[in-house]
């Protein structure tokens, strides 16, 4: 397995949270004259190692020796574990410190720690996540990331949307996809046939895949052969109001609490590491229809952070089933 690793390096340029204009940044003793100052780039960097004694030196070395100028940097070691992690984020000129030389540069450094995990990326030079929605009939997540993408608040391209459920031409969904020209795929399932075979088929050249509400369950099989990460969103009213409608056994048993978990799918349902949660509270004064919008509400702005956070490089895997989250 590589140390460091680039994503998606055949795709178009990314323009997403880190797409900032570094024109007008000055230092001490540089001129303020546009047309004499360099355009600084932004990267961002993560590192997994074992723990050790001058990690966060070299690190800061790697950058300033190239000129480069550390924003923010985040470290977290566990107590009782010999494990470093840590995000980085930094400008830097690109004539001084190419992005092939950056790469090895984090290459040597990933050597010289042993390190599990090193990625860089350069949103304003990298290309986009690829990824491909999967959907059941709740279109309320699909709809919120079709906008959050066309605003260009998430930094992801849409490849396709994957639905078990039939969309008529003229529905909302259909014709705004239609006129991105993002591809619609409706796969008819079944108890006996999920169709994952051709789910995957559509799916190779994505980054990772997200679950827009789609009400499937993905086998272990599948899981293994895509390879690649697979994110999901359910309602926070689990375990309690499990079957169908949950929403309104919840709202007929009186909570006062509702919440949203976003997480990494694996074998286990509804059991992979977290990413992303959030909760809200509800009271008597809310009727079914605005306690189901506060539900929905919630499930659309936790997956959308989730998102963003993984593009943003803050997710990092801890103990199997834990994360950090930078």
């Amino acid at each position: 397995m590589s140390l460091i690793r680039r994503v998606s390096t055949s795709l178009p340029q990314v323009i997403g949270f880190a797409n900032r204009s570094f024109k007008s940044l000055t230092f001490p003793g540089q001129s303020l004259d546009s047309s004499s100052s360099s355009v600084l780039a932004h990267g961002i960097h993560v590192f997994q190692c074992p723990d050790a004694v001058g990690i966060v030196a070299k690190l800061s070395e790697c950058i300033a020796t190239k000129g480069g100028n550390i924003l923010g940097a985040d470290v977290f070691v566990p107590e009782n574990k010999r494990v470093f992690y840590s995000r980085s984020q930094f400008i830097f000129d690109p004539v001084k410190w190419p992005r092939e030389q950056m790469d090895d540069d984090f290459i040597n450094l990933s050597k010289k720690f042993n390190a599990m995990r090193s990625v860089v990326r350069v949103p304003g030079q990298d290309p986009k996540y690829k990824i491909a929605v999967l959907v059941s009939k709740q279109d309320h997540c699909l709809v919120d990331l079709l906008h959050g993408w066309q605003d260009g608040r998430l930094p992801v391209d849409i490849t396709c949307v994957i639905s078990n459920h039939e969309r008529g031409s003229n529905t909302h969904v259909i014709r705004f996809l239609e006129r991105h020209g993002i591809p619609y795929h409706y796969l008819r399932t079944t108890k006996e046939n999920k169709r994952e075979g051709e789910i995957l088929e559509l799916v190779p050249n994505t980054d990772f895949l997200v679950l827009a509400r789609y009400m499937q369950i993905l086998s272990g099989n599948f899981l293994r052969s895509y390879g690649k990460d697979v994110i999901n969103i359910h309602h926070g009213l689990l375990p309690s109001f499990k079957g169908g409608n949950p929403s309104r056994q919840a709202f007929d048993a009186g909570v006062k609490l509702i919440g949203a978990t976003s997480h990494f799918v694996t074998e286990e349902l509804d059991a992979g590491p977290i990413i992303e949660q959030m909760v809200e509270r509800v009271s008597h004064r809310d009727n079914l229809l605005s306690f189901v919008q506060k539900s929905e509400n919630l499930e659309k702005q936790c997956l959308a952070k989730a998102i963003k956070s993984y593009c943003e490089l803050r997710v990092l895997p801890y103990e199997g089933k834990k994360t950090v989250v930078f």
